[in-house]
């Protein structure tokens, strides 16, 4: 499938996720269940206190990046695929009005979303703008922590991916990342499902691949923190490995 394909498809995914936010039902995660197949609560429940349902209706992700991002007060925060903006939210609480958070994002109904968000949360550290992870509009050595939430594995081009977060970050700072990732790979067939690639699926590859990707780039103490069993997710199959959402921290060095 070409690029633009697959962008085109992940857009219209996510932008119809945003236009139906004026329907209270839509809870539903990119992986289609509540949290990627798992039966934990993505986040502590604390942490989304004072957030409206618009910016919690949209937690669209398969984990939780900013509880083992370690956050400190004053950190320039990027957010890699925003969506309506919940992780860039909580990201703010705890750098601090000292700090500042920057959410991408490549579709225009999820950044009118999370500015919507914005305003009416009265946030003034936080900024949204609209560009695709494999070309970050950010500047060079700017950002001290990158977070992502079940976007890597949509991209078509994760090579290019880790190539600008390790550009965009400071030296020795880190990314916490929440993916869906795989032990093995899929099939051609599988792979050529746009559908399914949209719904974090067949976009996912074998964590020893990502984090290969990763450790190519130049990013080191590569560290999957967690791993929980998503095969919920998908209906199994022939050439379906088998599919989980992980935790990945790691770090750009200092030198």
């Amino acid at each position: 499938m070409a690029d633009n394909k697959i962008h085109e498809v992940v857009q219209e995914r996510y932008g119809a996720f945003a236009r139906a936010m004026d329907d209270p039902a839509l809870t539903q995660s990119c992986c289609g269940g509540d949290d990627c197949g798992t039966n934990v609560q993505l986040y502590d429940m604390t942490m989304l206190e004072g957030l409206p349902v618009d910016v919690t209706g949209l937690s669209l992700g398969c984990g939780d990046p900013v509880s083992i991002a370690s956050l400190k007060p004053g950190e320039t925060v990027l957010d890699l695929g925003s969506g309506g903006g919940i992780d860039c939210f909580l990201a703010a609480r705890e750098v601090g009005p000292e700090g500042h958070v920057i959410g991408v994002d490549m579709t225009p109904d999820m950044l009118a979303k999370a500015n919507a968000n914005k305003v009416k949360m009265g946030v003034t550290n936080v900024e949204f703008r609209k560009g695709q992870i494999e070309a970050l509009p950010v500047d060079d050595s700017s950002v001290d922590v990158i977070l992502s939430n079940c976007v890597i594995n949509l991209s078509p081009d994760k090579m290019s991916v880790f190539s600008e977060a390790f550009r965009v970050l400071k030296p020795g700072g880190r990314v916490s990342i929440s993916d869906v990732v795989t032990e093995g790979d899929f099939s051609e067939e599988l792979r050529a499902q746009t559908d399914k690639w949209a719904e974090c699926v067949t976009g996912a590859i074998d964590s020893d691949i990502y984090t290969g990707m990763m450790r190519e780039v130049g990013f080191t103490e590569i560290t999957v923190v967690d791993k929980a069993d998503a095969s919920a997710i998908v209906l199994h199959e022939a050439g379906m490995p088998r599919v989980f959402s992980a935790r990945i921290t790691a770090y750009k060095p200092a030198g």
